[in-house]
């Protein structure tokens, strides 16, 4: 891996960015502190809203740290298929006792003045979410002295990164809680997304950059793993979710666990692009319905799922969590990665000892 990237952090760990309140200042700068690299959630956040918590992280820290943001996404043309959907939401409405939010409340997420914080006042790392961001940005950051990395989900995704000139890749496998990054939403696709191991060596062949391996990884012994596998870091994020530093609801933290939530599936249920949460109630019975309108929908649903969570209903919340969340440890952040840095080295020296025979 570049040594750009691993100078910044001892530890082949990467908290991952979990947007809407989950990856918070205090999270990001104990990983970091722990010798990770922590990261700051950009997305659904206004310009001066992220610059703040970033001031609040460097009062945290000194260490190195990311900021994620989201890019802008195409216009939307079947507006028709929004509106049948918040018809079919009235009885949330009703139960809830709330109004939905306006689907047409943003497109691009301040991106554009977000870039523009990031390059007056450069951070350490930034990584980009749903798409590749213009080979102009890309070199304004590399000049501002900032590291970047885009999520894949694909080869063909990683090899349009590469000739964008991003400096890594974030291999994004479907076992990934939260928002699959993929760079166009096409439904034909839905379903279709590709294992870790598998995406990891497809995209190793592919591309001759850096790769940070995410999804599902909760343990030591997983990391060595995709490190064997030709990743130099691993991304966690249902792994810091459960930390007391996470911003996450009491609610979600304790439903990883809880065997009422036996599984996880990929849904647009909430956002309107596919994202894996834990199955319940709002799942279930909105996700065969919810068109591919992104952020509409995530509009749309906004003031249902904070109603859910200030009532303490886990039935109506997005609860967003990666395939291995039943092995979530409640330990503090700091406390985690010390435990992973430990599992690995015990995984590396089976793996040696085992070599040796």
């Amino acid at each position: 891996m570049s040594s750009e990237l691993t100078d910044l952090f001892p530890h082949p760990i990467v908290q991952a960015p979990m947007a809407g309140g989950v990856s918070v200042p205090p999270l990001a700068a104990a990983v970091s502190e722990a010798g990770g690299l922590g990261f700051l959630a950009g997305g659904y956040k206004t310009a001066d809203g992220m610059y703040q918590e970033i001031k609040q992280l460097r009062g945290l820290t000194g260490r190195p740290f990311g900021v994620n943001l989201f890019m802008p996404q195409p216009e939307y043309p079947e507006t028709g298929a929004v509106q049948l959907y918040a018809e079919q939401l009235a009885g949330e409405v009703t139960w809830y006792e709330t109004e939905l939010g306006d689907p047409d409340s943003g497109r691009d997420d301040g991106y554009d003045a977000k870039i523009a914080v990031l390059l007056d006042d450069p951070v350490p790392v930034v990584s980009f979410h749903f798409g590749v961001p213009a080979a102009d940005t890309l070199k304004s950051l590399r000049r501002a002295g900032t590291f970047t990395l885009v999520t894949v989900t694909s080869a063909e995704e990683a090899l349009a990164v590469e000739r964008a000139g991003a400096d890594a890749v974030i291999v994004q496998g479907t076992e990934a809680g939260g928002h699959q990054g993929t760079h166009k939403d096409i439904p034909e696709n839905d379903g279709s997304a590709l294992g870790l191991l598998a995406l990891l060596g497809q995209v190793r062949e592919a591309v001759g950059l850096p790769v940070v391996a995410a999804g599902g990884i909760m343990r030591g012994s997983q990391i060595a793993a995709v490190l064997a596998a030709g990743a130099s870091a691993a991304q966690l994020g249902t792994a810091f979710l459960a930390t007391p530093e996470s911003g996450a609801q009491a609610v979600h933290k304790a439903a990883l666990t809880d065997p009422l939530f036996v599984r996880t599936e990929l849904t647009r249920a909430f956002s309107g692009r596919p994202a894996r949460g834990l199955v319940n109630r709002f799942l279930r019975e909105h996700g065969p319905y919810a068109p591919a309108a992104y952020p509409e929908v995530h509009h749309l649903t906004s003031p249902l799922r904070k109603a859910a969570a200030k009532a303490g209903d886990a039935q109506g919340m997005a609860l967003w969590a990666g395939q291995g969340h039943r092995m979530a440890r409640e330990l503090p952040a700091a406390e985690l990665v010390e435990v992973l840095v430990a599992e690995l080295a015990a995984a590396r020296a089976a793996s040696a000892e085992g070599d040796a025979r």
